[in-house]
């Protein structure tokens, strides 16, 4: 991964760390890396409820006009609009200007390709060496070359039309609470339940700039279990600032997560012979009662790291056409290139109503089997997980499991920490375990 990339883009704290500055200079490598030796070419721009939105949008079409490439500004939608409007619109690419669940203090910018995909560790790479090294690459037109920005004022109908066509489900009867996380989804997935038939009560849909996933959202589910059960709807459904993300709430307040949901799903797919190779992609986090309750109906599972990017490249590589993440990034590859939040919603709903049962009834087919979790935080990540000391201790307590859990250990991505995890259905015996490999990987940290 390049020194500015993430594993979701670029991140930071917003007019401190990502810099107008960096952005227009972002703007500028990455038009030119998406849409070199292309003519008239343009990239789209969408973005969250943030305030610094505004300014990083300016700063990124300043950089991208300067390279003489076209911008579309789409306004306030969620990021898998973007992907969905890249192709929609004929885009060379496009960028969402969000830093998802985190809260306002922070920002992001991730670029999308043509096809809606989420860029190649490759062309990131590509884009940085632009910015740093060989920015006199990137050419410098004058006059009439000049790019301009153009407003897409139908990208937001665009985009409901698209969820109406995909999942073209009737909500009549069906109570249902929105957490909108005062984000991208505040305003357009109240509206397309209402227009699908469901009663809508929405919840922190009114952004005002700064309120943004402040306890509330996929990550924040506390309200949302509160009101369902207050209202007594059939379910609740939250989304995260960007809206790419989904987790639930049955109708007696209980949690569904993006497990629960992606059980619920492939079994439809499976039963209506839809679930190409009928397999399911998730990522090594996800809890192992989804493993066991994909197997009752031989669903073959696979697993990649962290991170939906990792589960797409998955997809494509076997021709599965479904998978995600616990957190709630859930991929319906038939449909959208990205992690659609509305979209999965739309799913779920079309499974509750096909088969006039209850979201609890339904995530009954998994049974979430208790998971430990330790942050350590050491010196040096890389030293800790090479060492065959930690290694064996693994393989102790795994023998100890005896295939009945799991043990994952893994360094972070962005921090000097090590994950360790233990699931199984002995929630003392994991304790234990947790804390053994979590005292020795402190000692090998010290």
């Amino acid at each position: 991964m390049g020194i500015i990339f993430g594993t979701d883009g670029v991140r930071g704290v917003a007019n401190q760390e990502l810099t107008s500055e960096l952005a227009l200079k972002l703007g500028r490598a990455g038009a030119y890396a998406l849409c070199q030796n292309i003519s008239g070419g343009h990239l789209v721009i969408g973005r969250d409820t943030r305030v610094s939105g505004d300014m990083l949008e300016a700063a990124l079409i300043a950089g991208i006009c300067s390279v003489g490439v076209n911008v579309l500004k789409v306004g306030v939608v969620p990021t898998p609009a973007v992907a969905y409007l890249c192709q929609a619109l004929g885009a060379m690419g496009g960028i969402v200007i969000s830093a998802s669940h985190n809260p306002v203090i922070d920002n992001g910018i991730k670029f999308f390709d043509a096809r809606g995909f989420k860029l190649t560790d490759e062309k990131e790479e590509e884009i940085e060496q632009l910015m740093h090294f060989e920015a006199n690459k990137i050419p410098v037109p004058v006059a009439g070359e000049i790019g301009r920005a153009y407003e897409e004022k139908d990208a937001a109908e665009c985009y409901i039309k698209f969820l109406k066509d995909a999942v073209p489900v009737d909500l009549t009867g069906l109570k249902v609470v929105v957490d909108g996380a005062n984000g991208a989804a505040s305003q357009i997935a109240p509206r397309l339940l209402f227009e699908l038939g469901a009663e809508v009560v929405p919840i922190y849909c009114n952004p005002n700039g700064v309120n943004i996933n402040a306890v509330c959202g996929s990550t924040y589910p506390a309200s949302l279990q509160e009101k369902v059960i207050a209202c007594k709807a059939d379910l609740g459904l939250a989304y995260d600032g960007d809206a790419d993300r989904l987790i639930a709430v049955d109708e007696t307040g209980e949690i569904v997560d993006g497990d629960h949901v992606m059980v619920i799903c492939a079994n439809q797919m499976h039963k209506k012979g839809t679930l190409a190779k009928n397999t399911v992609v998730v990522t090594v986090m996800s809890n192992l009662g989804l493993h066991l309750a994909l197997k009752k109906n031989q669903i073959k599972v696979i697993e990649t790291k962290v991170g939906d990017r990792y589960v797409l490249e998955e997809l494509l590589r076997f021709g599965a056409n479904f998978g995600g993440e616990q957190s709630g990034h859930i991929i319906f590859l038939n449909h959208s290139p990205s992690g659609d939040g509305i979209l999965t919603s739309l799913k779920l709903l079309s499974v509750v109503k096909e088969n006039g049962a209850s979201l609890k009834e339904l995530a009954a087919q998994m049974e979430r089997l208790p998971q430990v979790l330790e942050n350590v935080p050491v010196r040096n990540k890389q030293q800790v997980m090479a060492s065959p000391v930690l290694e064996e201790a693994i393989r102790q307590k795994e023998r100890l499991l005896a295939g009945n859990g799991r043990i994952l250990v893994r360094s972070s991505g962005t921090e000097e920490v090590v994950r360790i995890m233990v699931e199984g259905r002995d929630i003392v015996q994991l304790r234990e375990i947790v804390n053994e490999l979590t005292a020795a990987a402190k000692e090998l940290a010290s």
